[in-house]
């Protein structure tokens, strides 16, 4: 096996694309395990630790933060700069695993990998978060809502690499809410909730929602969110949004839950998260 350790982006995208079969190493959590229970044998490794760029967290003109994909779990959950609804994202990590994970593993290689049961995707969704990506075509961005695809599969091709994550600003006041529901702690979700909500006065100004851990890909539903934007959030059109929600869910069976169980506990959690962020909106009259 090759080893390499590349010290820019363009030597990264370089290296990956002359060799056939090449994978990103960022902080290994996954990639390390599987190797290790020879799943996967790469051929050549690009090790992205020495790209200090890519480390980087910081707060644009705009309002967005910009957050490097070498970014650790652990640097997500305690980051000062975000704000507001943002603050999803730093709930979501918390969320991921254990300390040691977290402070191994990183945004981009998470996200990479894809897992539909993982923390950061419908996170991602909610926030309504854009993925820069480099690669030998240049530089793109992507929306988080198009970047995955399928089970364990992104629309990242050969040679390209995840640069950072960018999440928008939010309405002053406005809350991020997740809720994951697991069989132990750290254990990957049975199901999960993304919530940002904005409000004013009891009336709903904006709400995204996404659910992880329920198909290939997080699922979210705009006329649902439209549904519940411009007005008071009643207890009937919660549950008619959560129940919306569930029969959009495309879940399977596996060790951890059934889809049947998952399309009945979805609804709740939705409704559950929604009160929760209700709760904690700041009036910004």
């Amino acid at each position: 096996m090759q080893f390499h350790q590349p010290t820019d982006i363009d030597e990264a995208v370089s290296l990956l694309s002359k060799n056939q079969g090449a994978t990103c190493l960022a902080g290994g959590a996954t990639l390390v395990a599987m190797m290790n229970a020879r799943l996967v044998e790469p051929e050549t490794l690009v090790s992205l630790k020495g790209i200090a760029e890519l480390s980087a967290i910081e707060r644009l003109a705009d309002g967005s933060v910009r957050i490097g994909a070498m970014c650790r779990h652990r640097d997500t959950a305690q980051c000062t700069i975000l704000t507001d609804g943002q603050l999803l994202l730093s709930a979501a990590a918390a969320c991921i695993a254990n300390p040691v994970v977290r402070n191994m593993g990183t945004i981009g290689g998470s996200i990479a990998f894809a897992d539909p049961a993982a923390d950061y995707p419908p996170a991602l969704v909610a926030v309504g978060a854009v993925i820069e990506i480099s690669g030998p075509e240049g530089t793109r961005e992507v929306n988080a809502h198009e970047f995955f695809v399928d089970w364990y599969t992104t629309v990242l091709t050969p040679g390209e690499l995840i640069v950072a994550v960018r999440v928008p600003a939010m309405p002053i006041g406005s809350v991020g809410v997740y809720h994951k529901l697991a069989r132990v702690s750290g254990d990957f979700g049975i199901a999960s909730v993304a919530v940002v909500l904005s409000m004013l006065g009891e009336i709903c100004q904006c709400i995204r929602i996404a659910i992880g851990g329920c198909g290939p890909t997080p699922v979210s539903l705009p006329e649902v969110e439209s549904a519940l934007t411009g007005q008071s959030i009643e207890d009937d059109s919660l549950h008619a949004a959560g129940k919306h929600l569930a029969n959009a869910c495309d879940p399977v069976d596996d060790v951890r839950a059934s889809a049947e169980y998952r399309r009945v506990v979805v609804q709740r959690m939705v409704v559950r998260a929604v009160n929760e962020a209700r709760s904690r909106c700041g009036n910004t009259e």
